[in-house]
């Protein structure tokens, strides 16, 4: 499923500790069942940056803002996707949602609805 099609975008920069990359892909491995198997998820895609190897770019498709803020941060998973992610961050990530832009658009937002 291909997350930019979903109403709601979930933006992160995962700046990830020097030398600690080929760790955090394993893990990032073993997290992604996790928030794949939750209510509203669309998508994800993880990109590695090519001008700096340990930031990660994540995006994930949600149906609603609330999907993620409430229903995976809420969670057990959420629990278990943190012990296994957080660590590696150096500084710990802005997370940002975005909507689709234009009248009649699937999933357009209001401003301040979207990014959190």
């Amino acid at each position: 499923m291909n997350p930019l099609d979903a109403p709601v975008l979930e933006h992160a920069l995962l700046p990830v500790r020097p030398g600690r990359a080929e760790a955090f892909e394993v893990a990032f491995a073993l997290a992604r069942p996790l928030i794949s198997a939750m209510p509203g998820f669309r998508g994800l895609s993880l990109r590695r940056c090519g001008e700096r190897p340990d930031t990660y770019l994540l995006l994930v498709g949600w149906q609603t803002l609330e999907d993620h803020t409430e229903g995976f941060r809420g969670s057990p998973e959420y629990d278990r996707w943190r012990e296994l992610l957080h660590g590696f961050y150096e500084p710990f990530p802005v997370v940002e949602h975005f909507g689709a832009v234009g009248a009649g658009e699937a999933g357009a937002v209001e401003a301040g609805e979207a990014c959190a």
